[in-house]
């Protein structure tokens, strides 16, 4: 085939476009597999991650014929695809990431993840792009090297949508085990035998993929409960000889405790001052710190608002946080200090907690096992995560929105979408 010949161009255009609509779940291993990594080893990850899985898949072009020609393969990369979809759903312990050997470690470990997931992902795809090129290498290096770039950005994209929307993990998974599954019956050995089984093969379908997310769930649940737990700190009590001075407080008393108490406006929050309150009462020598943390506008919105309008907007939104507090707290003679930040909320409080030298934090959350610490970005374990200040955390005695109707709502209609995908 001749060079920049029309044939040539429109094989190309061919393998460009295929590279592109198999590029998506390149993207999505290579996402959830940086996520857990500092975020100036991310975008290495990305790089190198994606490089990688493009040399791959170069090579099994080029090797495609023979290796699908192994008996069992597909169902055995399948199965292996499974146990990275679920592997991929427990993070790396944070800690650990953020010291120099163990994030160098994480980063090889990802970028290994990457090139296995996308080797076995690979396995039927790249027979399209083999019939595409024609006989040409030439042409499969081109139409891969072209892709990269959009499985760069796609990477960074959904790596932004995983920070900021956490339950994004669990539809990536749910999408590579989709996959799996995909290989797996198209596997020649148990192909035929499920042509006629359209019923057998969507129950194979929702029991997989919900299986595969269902036992990541647990498992993140229970890490999370018991990280919470053995970092939970009871109220602090000042000495005996402090206490029997809390009557007469001198100035600049050494002894008096600082406690930082976040709230955001919901009634969990006021749980937690009430419980302040309470302690407040049995010890008076305390030196009380609510903290409201505004959520930053996106820069979309914040481009048509001025400063000082922004500003002031914040300080509204506040004012409405901290009124009802200050109502209780006034109620029952309990001196306080009141701040407002804007930023991210658990950066925000654990940076409060230093400025202040508080000695101790006191958080509300729903009830104590909420599903939705699993759904929602858990301010609560980010800040046990960034300071080693003791933290309360005070249950209390509602549940979000989310998991009420949005949980039982995304379960419900994600089996019924993927019962009508698997019936077609």
């Amino acid at each position: 085939m001749e060079l920049f010949s029309p044939d040539f161009l429109s094989a190309l255009i061919a393998i460009v476009i295929i590279d592109l609509v198999l590029a998506g779940d390149n993207a999505i291993v290579i996402a959830l597999a940086a996520r857990s990594l500092p975020r100036h080893l991310q975008k290495r990850a990305i790089l190198w991650g994606t490089f990688g899985a493009i040399a791959v898949r170069t090579s099994l072009t080029l090797v495609v014929v023979w290796l699908l020609g192994i008996p069992g393969l597909l169902f055995v990369g399948g199965a292996l695809l499974i146990w990275i979809a679920y592997k991929l759903l427990l993070p790396e312990d944070s800690q650990a990431s953020s010291e120099k050997n163990g994030a160098a470690m994480n980063f090889w470990g990802a970028i290994r993840t990457v090139v296995i997931a996308d080797t076995i992902m690979g396995l039927d795809n790249v027979l399209a792009v083999a019939g595409a090129a024609h006989g040409s290498f030439l042409l499969v290096v081109v139409g891969l090297l072209i892709s990269v770039p959009i499985v760069i950005w796609g990477s960074t994209l959904i790596l932004k949508f995983v920070e900021r929307f956490p339950a994004f993990v669990y539809l990536g998974a749910g999408v590579l085990a989709w996959t799996a599954v995909k290989m797996m019956m198209a596997e020649p050995l148990i192909a035929p035998y499920l042509a006629d089984q359209k019923i057998a093969v969507a129950v194979l379908y929702v029991t997989v993929v919900f299986g595969v997310l269902w036992a990541g769930f647990l498992s993140n649940h229970r890490t999370l409960e018991s990280r919470i737990s053995a970092r939970i700190a009871r109220f602090p009590r000042l000495p005996a000889a402090a206490e029997q001075n809390v009557s007469q407080p001198a100035a600049g008393d050494t002894a008096m405790l600082k406690i930082l108490v976040p709230v955001d406006g919901s009634p969990n929050s006021l749980h937690a001052v009430r419980h302040v309150v309470n302690e407040f009462l049995k010890n008076p020598q305390m030196e009380i710190h609510v903290l409201n943390v505004q959520t930053p506008l996106s820069r979309h919105i914040a481009q048509f608002i001025n400063k000082r309008d922004r500003a002031s907007y914040y300080q509204d939104q506040a004012e409405a946080v901290l009124a009802p507090v200050r109502e209780l707290l006034d109620r029952f003679r309990v001196p306080h200090a009141t701040h407002t930040e804007v930023g991210h909320k658990a950066e925000a409080i654990a940076e409060a907690a230093r400025r202040f030298h508080c000695d101790h934090i006191v958080m509300g959350t729903a009830r104590q096992n909420s599903l939705t610490r699993m759904f929602e970005s858990s301010v609560t374990n980010r800040v046990l995560d960034l300071t080693t200040v003791p933290v309360e955390i005070i249950v209390g005695d509602s549940i979000s929105k989310l998991e009420r109707f949005g949980v039982p709502a995304g379960i419900g209609a994600g089996l019924a979408a993927l019962l009508l995908l698997t019936a077609d």
